[in-house]
């Protein structure tokens, strides 16, 4: 009699070819990514009604001084596309459930806030909440790694994305207003005019006329101050590397803005004493958006002073 003996086989494993699995990863990171990013900003829309709400009353209501805060979203959109190379060399991304303690923490201070004592019903302590949950958001969803990349955009989008204190700002617009009066003072002195300054009240005489300018709030230069300290910011993340060169241009935005004020305010009171109706009204603003060109032509410059006078010094440092 024959003995049977059981034969084993060892199949080799069905593999999909490597075109085929790759294709797959792609769709389905695609759509994971539009699917989770839909589904979490409707629930972060609902979530922080209260603040987005409230951020967009403003932005429309004033929008002169906060009208910009519904740009900031899509700039910091932008920043994240810019390190899409980064990012995509990550993939697939591996989740840190790290990221659930931000969230909890957010959510609950946010909740706080709103529901709690009246004092925390503040508009600048429940961005606190949406920040922390953002932050914990991208944590847990995309890790540590793509943390590195994605926390800069959303901390832009908290710094300059939302209105500030009026506590806070009236007590800075208040010393810019000084700043402003000072400055314009000594310009319109400078040229010639005849023009006394009273606070932040400037009086320029004309033919023993006296037309009273009055440097309000408006024209403290805070509006300026803020759009050109997020366009240093910007400019300083994209086109600059290194700490110490970044930190020049953002800190740069300050006297530029406070100068170019200055010139506005000025020109404003010699177009005052031919016609006090210059000094208020459309004409008072057109000589403000006027005067934002020139303004940005002066930061531009002082970005490609800064970027070829420290290459230049990195290049006179590594010959020595």
């Amino acid at each position: 009699m024959q003995e049977w003996t059981p034969s084993v086989s060892i199949a080799a494993p069905i593999t999909s070819p490597p075109h085929a699995t790759a294709a797959r990863a792609i769709v389905v990171s695609r759509r994971l990514l539009v699917g989770c990013g839909i589904v979490l900003l409707a629930l972060y829309l609902v979530l922080f009604q209260d603040f987005v709400s409230q951020q967009f009353r403003f932005a429309i209501s004033m929008p002169s001084d906060w009208g910009h805060t519904l740009i900031i979203p899509f700039v910091a959109g932008y920043l994240v596309w810019l390190r899409r190379s980064e990012l995509a060399a990550l993939q697939p991304f591996t989740p840190s459930w790290w990221g659930i303690g931000p969230i909890i923490v957010g959510v609950g201070w946010y909740s706080l806030c709103v529901f709690g004592p009246k004092p925390l019903f503040h508009h600048n302590a429940m961005s606190v909440g949406i920040l922390l949950t953002l932050l914990g958001t991208a944590w847990l969803l995309f890790g540590t790694s793509a943390l590195r990349w994605l926390w800069f955009p959303i901390a832009f989008w908290w710094v300059f994305g939302q209105s500030v204190s009026e506590v806070f700002m009236n007590r800075l617009t208040f010393q810019m207003q000084d700043v402003s009066a000072v400055g314009a003072q000594f310009m319109l002195t400078a040229c010639g005019v005849d023009i006394d300054r009273n606070g932040n009240t400037l009086v320029v005489w004309s033919d023993g006329v006296p037309h009273p300018l009055n440097v309000a709030e408006a024209c403290s230069g805070m509006r300026m101050l803020v759009a050109f300290m997020a366009l240093g910011v910007f400019l300083a993340r994209t086109r600059l590397a290194g700490f110490w060169s970044r930190t020049v241009l953002v800190l740069a935005g300050i006297p530029v803005a406070l100068g170019v004020n200055v010139l506005r305010v000025g020109t404003t009171g010699i177009f005052a004493m031919f016609d006090k109706n210059f000094a208020d009204g459309e004409f008072h603003e057109l000589i403000g958006f006027v005067w934002l060109v020139p303004a940005l032509f002066m930061y531009m410059g002082v970005l490609w002073l800064i970027r070829n006078l420290f290459v230049a010094t990195k290049e006179a440092a590594g010959a020595m």
